[in-house]
């Protein structure tokens, strides 16, 4: 994240904190030691909820990307039928949950030949918001019934964008798009171990094999390459430290770049959680009911919104959404707040550099009114079907550490990731064979 994000992400904060402060019937002394207790306590008990998923959902991504060849995925999303756009749900299913990493590898198949209703719709949308590890963490904290609901609203949504594409938006204004994504003035290659396109002339990571020259765009990728075990099977992959080192490289990777948005996540829901009272809820979603329709849109309208003002992306959404759930937000509009995570500002902003404004604008709006559609269509489905949770089941604290299961998780994850940290860590691993692998340094 750009520090101008930091500074308004601070700003929201502070913002949090005077409304608090201004709507608190308590002395302010009393207020802000209680606030800032139960805002550690929510924010810690969660990161401690969460973890062993966050390592497992990490390391089988890493596994996924590391050991399964991808070059023929844009042949596969091309056109705009059910096996291009189930190819593209696939594919973003097993992919990386980071929602920049998603739109930009979206943009590369565009531009590969990918229909946009493949690459732009479901290719995107799943790799940011059905990925494993956004999964769990929703099944932790907010229940098995979220989980199917984020799943069926997935591809309800994935749905609307592919009729959206063949039907609303003009083909013209998609190769145009396409266009605009082709000539970025930028010379590129494709990196052989995460598939991401890179500019030659900038990268300072590169492989001379047989008088071929491979690009990377980062040392943990060109750690992992080695043409010599290109086309080995996942099997062969699994069972040599040589693929668990590139399993640990990628998992590392998506670490980088999503562990602040976590951080961040779990923080702005402890800082909800203690500093807005009761009150201020009540005021907002008490002349409502779960089964009123004007009541659910609205509010799966204000979801998005304040999806779109806080600009967390994936995992680290789903704290901030239970919060908002356990405050009286509707069952739906959560789904909204947290699928409108592809139109936050500075994403909205990359989507004008890679197509122009026309089509940057089309598809923010596109995403916009799908996320509250599906929000308000999902609940009343599972209103109809007696399916929707009650509030206080959601995970949001506990008072202490208990000898449970959680502990066990918890102690066995911290150990795999250690592991997995030392493997980032080693310079050279043996093959299962016997060979080395021969690595830079980190």
């Amino acid at each position: 994240m750009d520090r101008w994000e930091y500074a308004l992400l601070t700003g929201i904060a502070l913002t949090v904190v005077g409304v608090g402060v201004l709507t608190t019937n308590q002395p302010l002394g009393r207020f802000f030691v209680e606030s800032v207790t139960t805002a550690a306590t929510t924010t810690v008990t969660m990161a401690w909820i969460t973890w062993w998923a966050l390592v497992v959902g990490f390391a089988i991504a890493g596994g996924v990307e590391a050991w399964v060849n991808s070059d023929d995925i844009a042949d596969l999303m091309e056109g705009n039928g059910a096996k291009a756009i189930g190819a593209g749900t696939f594919f973003g299913f097993v992919s990386s949950s980071c929602s920049y990493s998603a739109i930009a590898t979206s943009k590369n198949l565009f531009k590969k030949g990918a229909s946009a209703a493949a690459a732009l719709g479901a290719f995107m949308f799943a790799s940011t918001n059905l990925v494993i590890e956004i999964g769990a963490v929703i099944w932790i904290l907010l229940g098995w019934q979220f989980l199917l609901a984020d799943f069926v609203g997935g591809l309800l949504l994935i749905g609307l964008m592919a009729v959206a594409f063949v039907f609303v938006v003009p083909d013209e204004i998609v190769e145009e798009a396409r266009q605009n994504a082709l000539e970025d003035g930028e010379p590129t290659a494709r990196d052989p171990v995460c598939g991401m396109e890179v500019n030659p002339e900038e990268t300072d990571y590169s492989v001379n094999h047989d008088g071929t020259t491979y690009y990377f765009c980062s040392e943990s990728c060109k750690e992992s390459f080695d043409p010599e075990e290109a086309n080995t099977t996942v099997r062969e992959q699994a069972t040599s430290l040589s693929g668990w080192k590139a399993l640990a490289d990628k998992q590392w990777k998506e670490w980088g770049m999503l562990w602040d948005e976590i951080a961040i996540g779990f923080v702005f829901a402890g800082l909800i959680a203690g500093f807005i009272p009761q009150s201020v809820w009540t005021s907002l979603f008490s002349n409502g009911s779960s089964g009123a329709p004007v009541f659910v849109v609205w509010t799966a309208i204000l979801g998005a919104l304040v999806g779109i003002a806080t600009f967390v992306c994936s995992v680290g959404n789903v704290p901030f959404g239970t919060v908002l759930w356990t405050k009286g937000l509707p069952f739906g509009s959560v789904l909204s707040y947290i699928y409108a995570d592809l139109i936050v500002p500075p994403i909205m902003d990359a989507y004008r550099e890679y197509y122009g404004t026309t089509f940057a604008a089309l598809l923010s709006v596109m995403i916009f009114v799908a996320s509250v559609v599906v929000g308000v269509a999902v609940h009343f489905l599972f209103y109809g079907l007696g399916l929707i949770p009650d509030p206080s089941t959601a995970q949001v604290a506990e008072l202490q550490i208990e000898m449970n299961y959680k502990l066990v998780l918890n102690v066995l994850a911290t150990a795999f990731f250690l592991v997995l940290f030392w493997l980032h860590r080693t310079e050279s691993i043996g093959s299962a064979g016997g060979d080395e692998m021969a690595h830079s340094a980190d």
